[in-house]
């Protein structure tokens, strides 16, 4: 391996994006002897570590909220990133620069073993461990109050499990997703996403009922873990107008707290409840007060998660079985009395089959389209038009391109029409980014 040289932020994405091609998946203890390397700056830090299947990303942000409200700095590294990698870095309300990326990408590039990786020997990062180094060097720079750290595979062998000083941890829904890597059963995966937790620190987690919830609890006792669990016990749906969601949550401090989500997903009262309880747990009712969630969780925000891109025109990043579930929960739940437009598309390692199964099933959409996306990861579009005709009878139209589809969707929507697009993060990214040049 050849050292280049790269002074530009395009340089750098470029670098990162083919690190696949040079490099293989290193282990924890690798992961811990490099951050040594940068000065482990880590260990500067108080972490919150947040692992799971669904909703990490919407946890990471209400926490953000409410922290920054009770007057706390945050750092949020999340993943994956929708149009751009600064996406993934967040210091406080703001997403990095690509000045910041670029900084941070030489710091790593620099502390590479260049003489041992031209011998074909050495220690190089894999994309996701690089960001990782990159956001530690980020948020050590910035002097944070906390690190709030979403894993991106499982838990146990994922990088960001490399840290020192967690503060607490965290686990949201566990559902059946990547079980080529993590396990085939929900008991498997939980033990995988359970590998975050450490003795003594306490952990937060979703209890769903089921084998997961036990897994994850035997865990917590195995380890000395004080375990906080959460449910849907814990607040009560109250109202939806105005494209928001009024609910009651069940405060350990406050009794119960009046709340409003800017979103119609009602799947973020779960991951909203679950930031909230997290909160109670790290702070014990000391500093962040009543007036500090509500505020937080009103104002959080985020993207491709039922969102509104324009007027009457919602993405949902929803890729597996279960985000589908919560996905078809909300449609069904949003009051819109026309017509419902659905575009989707997958990636052919998810469980697409079930995916179009239950959107064909759902009788929610008066029309239904698919679109070839750009990622090799992408299916064949003639494959999810013969399930959906499998299910309901009827034919998908296909677009070529994620563009054309929503060019020709927003040109031909009604005042009577709503358009849905759902089934791959790569879909909404590729949505968000076109609109954004538009």
């Amino acid at each position: 391996m050849v050292k280049q040289i790269i002074a530009t932020y395009k340089e750098a994405v470029e670098y990162l994006y083919d690190v696949p091609r040079f490099t293989k998946k290193n282990s924890v203890e690798d992961t811990q002897k490099f951050l040594k390397v940068l000065g482990s700056p880590d260990k500067s830090m108080k972490i919150i570590h947040v692992a799971g299947t669904n909703g990490k990303g919407s946890v990471c942000a209400y926490l953000r909220g409410i922290l920054k409200e009770a007057g706390y700095r945050c750092g949020v590294f999340t993943s994956p990133h929708l149009v751009e990698p600064t996406e993934r870095f967040r210091i406080d309300d703001r997403e990095i620069s690509k000045e910041e990326f670029l900084q941070a990408f030489l710091q790593v590039y620099e502390a590479l073993d260049w003489d041992a990786l031209s011998r074909e020997e050495g220690y190089h990062p894999t994309f996701f461990e690089y960001l990782f180094f990159m956001a530690m060097l980020i948020f050590q720079r910035a002097e944070l109050d906390f690190c709030i750290l979403e894993t991106g595979l499982g838990g146990r062998l994922d990088a960001t499990n490399a840290v020192s000083n967690k503060e607490l941890t965290i686990i949201t829904k566990i559902g059946l997703d990547h079980t080529e890597y993590l396990g085939t059963t929900l008991r498997e995966i939980a033990w995988e996403k359970a590998g975050i937790i450490r003795e003594g620190v306490p952990l937060v987690y979703w209890d769903g009922g089921d084998e997961a919830t036990v897994e994850i609890q035997s865990n917590c006792e195995k380890r000395n873990v004080s375990a906080h669990p959460v449910s849907k016990k814990d607040y009560t749906y109250l109202d939806f107008q105005n494209k928001s969601i009024d609910f009651s949550y069940h405060s350990r401090y406050y009794n119960y707290i009046s709340l409003c989500l800017r979103t119609i997903a009602r799947y973020q009262m779960d991951n909203a409840t679950l930031a909230i309880r997290s909160i109670e747990v790290l702070d014990q009712g000391k500093t962040v007060t009543k007036e500090h969630i509500v505020a937080g969780i009103q104002k959080a925000f985020w993207a491709g998660r039922m969102e509104e891109v324009r007027p009457d025109f919602f993405v949902d990043g929803a890729h597996n079985a279960d985000g589908i579930e919560a996905f078809l929960d909300t449609v069904r739940a949003d009051g819109y009395e026309g017509e419902r437009i659905l575009l989707c598309s997958v990636v052919k390692d998810k469980d697409y089959t079930l995916m179009i199964r239950e959107m064909a099933k759902s009788g929610l959409f008066h029309k239904a389209f698919v679109a070839q996306m750009q990622s090799y990861r992408a299916i064949d579009p003639l494959k999810l038009v013969q399930l959906w005709k499998q299910h309901t009878g009827q034919e998908l139209s296909v677009f070529d391109t994620v563009q054309e589809a929503v060019e020709t969707l927003l040109a031909q929507q009604t005042d009577s029409q709503r358009i849905y697009a759902a089934g791959s993060l790569y879909l909404v990214g590729e949505i968000k980014e076109m609109l954004e040049r538009c």
